[in-house]
């Protein structure tokens, strides 16, 4: 047992590694996402209150009216308070949780084959393959809540096995760990209560035969969860849920509209083409998008902030031992190896109703199910092979090693130069001039062309809350969404004007006027201009 938690320390180590170094660099900016995170954070330390005046807000952050679930602000308020507000801090949240789900992971599939005498070999491979993935590496170096969610839900799902299978007082633990997941991001308010609604009906005799536990922990998982009832059936809710889902989607019932009228509004036409059927078979096509094998193993996520487009997912390595796995696990059925392929199932769910597809950020639920089946079938591999083990699973190791070592090669050393401009990279060194330069003028003229530049000034120049709700002019549109149109001096209009006597303007390249004098050039890793400053 010594030596398995010493390689369980050389994993975990490696796990805050590959999350921790140069967390501030890269990504090589704050979206603007982070940057609302990191200064609600901050408001709260100073005020307790976010950053709009609501005291302890428990239901909800209004932000961009976006109304962001709680939890990861809280979460960061150490953090910034003991360091300081910058990017570190902000991203500081995602990576502990991330390395501490790697650790998680270990105690997880152990519970899972407890039974098994190769538990603690599954467990260490899995938190390996965990530690190494691209897919939980990406997520864990960004202020993605979701990733902090993730954590929870491992935990929810680790602390019910270990009261169903030693002692149920540990039911009460996991009803809070899955309450907090709803608390946390968007997509657990649909994917724990459907893990939970699935481990109550697999272990329901256990359940009913400890009345008592059972009970108190119902009663505390509801009222955990009151707070925050209402707002999930508010419009403001309702909104959010509207801005991404495909059934809000009218394109829908317009075909299905036009294909009846093709056929002359006849009553057979009226069932096949029946709009239902097109959202399921919407539905069932944005599912599978997210089980695409392009996706999982070649280019991973369209969008850079959750691939780097040279990974997959996982790696190309893990492809043969996914396959054996699943295949294995379904033909040994050790311990309570159905959860497995039933929560990466339940864990695509809302990512299926989503318009965008695959991705990889709303399918974290299902992780760490991914790298638990690659695991199995590695370790059950090194079982069959006996003599020759020792060499193939050195052999085989050190090609995992080297897809571990082309991702971090190109994370590294290429990313930044190529992807900059899709983490809003300019804001900083834009803000950084504006704040030893303003007294020159009367008005700043920020443009948001590269979105919500107001957050990035109250978070670059550490404006006391109590500041900007005082002198801040914000207006909230028929959508709810929060538009600040200025802050003192700095306006952020969505068109620049083209005059103004003592006004400092900070402009895209493209929308700057063959009449500026340019004052700064700010400029991307690879070169290019990312915004000009100049007056007229």
């Amino acid at each position: 047992m010594k030596r398995i938690y010493w390689l369980l320390v050389i994993i975990v180590a490696l796990a805050a590694f590959l999350r921790f170094f140069q967390l501030g660099q890269n990504p090589p900016s704050l979206t603007w996402d982070e940057t609302a995170w990191g200064y609600n954070a901050y408001a709260l330390g100073i005020t307790a209150k976010d950053e709009f005046g609501r005291f302890l807000p428990h239901d909800y952050l209004e932000s961009f009216g976006d109304y962001k679930p709680p939890v990861y602000a809280y979460a960061d308020v150490l953090p910034v308070k003991m360091i300081g507000l910058n990017e570190f801090t902000t991203r500081f949240p995602s990576a502990f949780f991330g390395t501490l789900t790697v650790l998680l992971t270990f105690f997880l599939v152990r519970q899972l084959f407890k039974k098994s005498l190769y538990k603690d070999l599954y467990g260490l491979m899995s938190a390996f393959v965990l530690a190494v993935s691209p897919w939980h590496i990406m997520l864990s170096r960004a202020a993605f809540e979701q990733n902090v969610a993730t954590f929870f839900v491992v935990t929810g799902v680790w602390l019910f096995l270990k009261a169903v299978q030693e002692n149920m007082w540990y039911l009460s633990l996991s009803a809070v760990s899955f309450v907090i997941t709803m608390y946390t991001f968007n997509s657990p308010r649909v994917v724990s209560p459907l893990l939970v609604l699935l481990l109550g009906l697999v272990y329901i005799k256990t359940l009913w035969k400890n009345k008592k536990q059972t009970v108190v922990a119902i009663i505390i998982g509801i009222v955990l969860f009151l707070p925050t009832a209402k707002f999930l059936l508010s419009s403001q809710a309702a909104l959010r849920y509207q801005q991404v889902n495909i059934f809000s989607d009218v394109s829908f019932v317009q075909t299905s509209n036009q294909e009846i009228a093709n056929d002359k509004n006849a009553w057979w036409s009226k069932i096949i083409h029946n709009r239902r059927f097109i959202y399921a078979a919407a539905f069932m096509q944005h599912y599978f998008d997210n089980l695409n094998p392009g996706f999982l193993f070649i280019h991973g996520d369209g969008n850079p902030k959750f691939a780097t487009q040279d990974t997959g997912e996982m790696y190309l390595w893990d492809i043969p031992f996914f396959v054996l796995g699943i295949l294995w696990v379904f033909k040994k059925k050790e311990g309570a190896w159905f959860i497995i392929p039933l929560w990466l199932l339940l864990g695509i769910i809302p990512a299926a109703t989503a318009r965008e597809t695959p991705h990889a950020l709303r399918i974290e639920n299902a992780l760490p199910t991914f790298q638990i089946f690659v695991a199995y079938g590695f370790v059950q591999l090194m079982i069959i092979l006996k003599k020759h083990r020792k060499l193939i699973g050195t052999i085989l190791l050190a090609l995992l090693f080297a897809n571990v070592l082309y991702f971090e090669h190109g994370y590294y050393t290429h990313y930044i130069n190529e992807y900059a401009d899709q983490w809003q990279y300019g804001y900083k060194d834009a803000f950084a001039y504006t704040t030893s330069v303003q007294d020159k003028y009367s008005k700043i003229e920020f443009t948001d062309a590269l979105g919500r530049p107001y957050i990035y000034y109250l978070f670059y120049s550490k404006t006391n809350p109590q500041v900007f709700r005082k002198t801040a002019n914000i207006t909230r549109d028929a959508f709810g969404f929060v538009h600040v149109n200025n802050v003192g001096k700095y306006y952020f209009p969505k068109d620049l004007p083209q005059n103004g006597n003592n006004v400092l303007f900070v402009n895209i390249p493209s929308n700057v006027p063959n009449s500026a004098h340019i004052q700064k050039t700010f400029y991307l890793p690879n070169g290019n201009v990312s915004l000009v400053a100049y007056t007229l």
